[in-house]
């Protein structure tokens, strides 16, 4: 079968299009043929192998001289062609969406997918939507619903509303009654007014951090701010929910983990105004969660640019450095 594999850290241009084994599920695996596969930032990341220390905090994923799984891409979606002798929930056919995690393998034609880390995908959605999901739809639904609390009639601010996480974190706030402002750029505006935000603030022409308004809850997707400046607009009460974020910048000692790293203090002594690390694997669970909003019709993956499973390396460029907006898919 036709894969990317990564053999060492670096850009994109490490990244190759090559024949590999097609792979044999275990007995609590899904053999899934993909059809769609979408890009995070943990791609490029991992790509990377940046910033330098997650080599040593994340050894599960980070080699030393390049990364653990060889062949890149996490979130999948596509058809079941075969399952292990311990699964009974799927059969040959169904169409199934996922999230590999730090195996990764999702970047082919073919991926072995643990029973705990895929479901049947929402019926209103195409392949390439759904596979937009799973990552990004879980930390937006983990984010704001078990660790952020979030309630109706709560102020929830969201930085970095246009990106990957912030559409869906946008949608599913809303979804919980709540009153959602979004932070994005001039040209994402629109975009986030459209997903339901009831305020929008540009931050070309606003500082969120200074306008006077509070908040019981801010998700940061950027970590462009400093913890006093998110945590000064917080309610008493508020909590500050950090989930990594940005773009990259050639190579970084701890960057973002820098913000993550001071976080993880404040969080433990802050007892008003809480700052709260985001860090999940989506399991079925939150996959069949998210099934059910999205068939509700309360929340629809967006989707800026398709690639063609060749142009990975391209897909991976545009959104590490280009700011890309909403999600980018792989069609396979």
């Amino acid at each position: 079968m036709k894969a990317i594999v990564q053999d060492r850290y670096g850009p994109p241009d490490v990244l190759e299009l090559r024949e590999v084994a097609k792979p044999v599920p275990a007995d609590d695996e899904v053999l899934v043929r993909v059809h769609a596969a979408a890009v995070n930032a943990y791609d490029w990341h991992v790509m990377r192998g940046d910033p330098y220390v997650a080599r040593l905090m994340t050894p599960a994923t980070f080699g030393f001289g390049g990364p653990k799984a060889m062949i890149r891409g996490r979130d999948f979606a596509g058809r079941v062609e075969a399952v292990g002798k311990d699964i009974d929930r799927f059969k040959p056919g169904d169409e199934v969406y996922g999230d590999l995690g730090n195996a990764d393998g999702a970047f082919a034609e073919y991926a072995c997918v643990p029973d705990g880390a895929v479901e049947l995908k929402p019926a209103n959605l195409t392949f390439e939507q759904a596979a937009a999901v799973p990552l990004a739809g879980t930390t937006a639904l983990v984010g704001l619903r078990d660790l952020g609390k979030v309630q109706a009639e709560q102020r929830v601010l969201v930085n970095g509303a246009s990106g990957g996480v912030g559409t869906f974190a946008v949608q599913i706030a809303k979804w919980f009654g709540a009153e959602v402002t979004g932070v994005c750029s001039t040209r994402n505006v629109d975009l986030v007014r459209s997903l339901g935000a009831d305020h929008v603030i540009d931050y070309t022409r606003e500082d969120f951090t200074r306008g006077g308004m509070h908040y019981d809850l801010v998700f940061d997707l950027v970590g462009n701010r400093s913890l006093t400046e998110c945590r000064r607009v917080l309610t008493p009460e508020g909590a500050l929910v950090l989930s990594g974020g940005g773009v990259s910048k050639g190579g970084s000692l701890f960057w973002p983990m820098g913000l993550i790293i001071r976080g993880q203090v404040v969080a433990r002594f802050a007892r008003r105004r809480r700052v709260i690390l985001c860090t999940v694997q989506p399991t079925k669970e939150h996959l069949a969660a998210l099934r059910d909003i999205i068939e509700s019709g309360k929340v629809t993956p967006v989707i800026d640019r398709t690639y063609p499973l060749k142009d990975v390396p391209e897909a991976i460029h545009y959104v590490e450095v280009e700011h890309a907006r909403v999600k980018v898919v792989i069609t396979v």
